[in-house]
């Protein structure tokens, strides 16, 4: 089967992302259901609102099959509220708000502040000769990495992209600049697996 990135498309910036990819050649499929994401190769998860995606995931019945495609090794990318899902503690989720553990790092959510607090600013990314413009709108915090995380990117001291194995987090929106790079470092975990 030729590579088909998925984005789930249960709220979020789903088209954004699918933009980027097209961008880059790559051919790419809205995810609803478990059907759906039998038929593609890697996913991304977009921003959005947390809790929310996580309770559309449990209803839409894509969180098991989305976890198990996971523990089996599919690439996921989440960026901003598709990181609070990825990620393994939730340090102020809600009681209801399930995350699949796929990436060692612990996350606060909105610790960049409100809508009203959003912002735009150059970071350095590993392995990117130029800076990338990055956008950060209600940004979660990673508060904390394990020892198996790759941070390939940071705001003032705090790690804003990082990777475990065949998955991939970004703490801003890479999907509402013009520069496809960080969804190229994303599809390139493509070839490793």
């Amino acid at each position: 089967m030729s590579s088909v990135v998925g984005v789930l498309a249960l709220q979020g910036a789903f088209l954004a992302h699918q933009q980027s990819l097209t961008k880059l050649g790559i051919a790419s499929q809205e995810v609803r259901t478990p059907s759906d994401l039998e038929m593609v190769t890697a996913l991304v998860m977009p921003g959005g609102e947390s809790t929310t995606m996580s309770h559309l995931l449990a209803t839409s019945g894509l969180f098991a099959a989305i976890d198990s495609r996971i523990k089996a090794g599919m690439p996921v990318f989440g960026t901003c509220a598709g990181m609070i899902l990825l990620a393994r503690g939730v340090l102020d989720g809600r009681s209801d708000q399930t995350s699949f553990g796929a990436i060692d790092i612990d996350v606060r959510r909105n610790a960049y502040g409100r809508q009203v607090d959003s912002f735009e600013t150059d970071i350095a990314v590993d392995g990117l000769t130029d800076d990338f413009h990055a956008v950060f709108i209600r940004a979660p915090q990673i508060v904390r990495c394990g020892p198996e995380v790759t941070v390939l990117a940071k705001y003032r001291d705090d790690v804003v992209l990082a990777r475990q194995g065949s998955v991939m987090v970004a703490s801003f929106h890479p999907e509402l600049t013009d520069d496809t790079r960080i969804h190229s470092l994303f599809t390139g975990l493509l070839q490793e697996v």
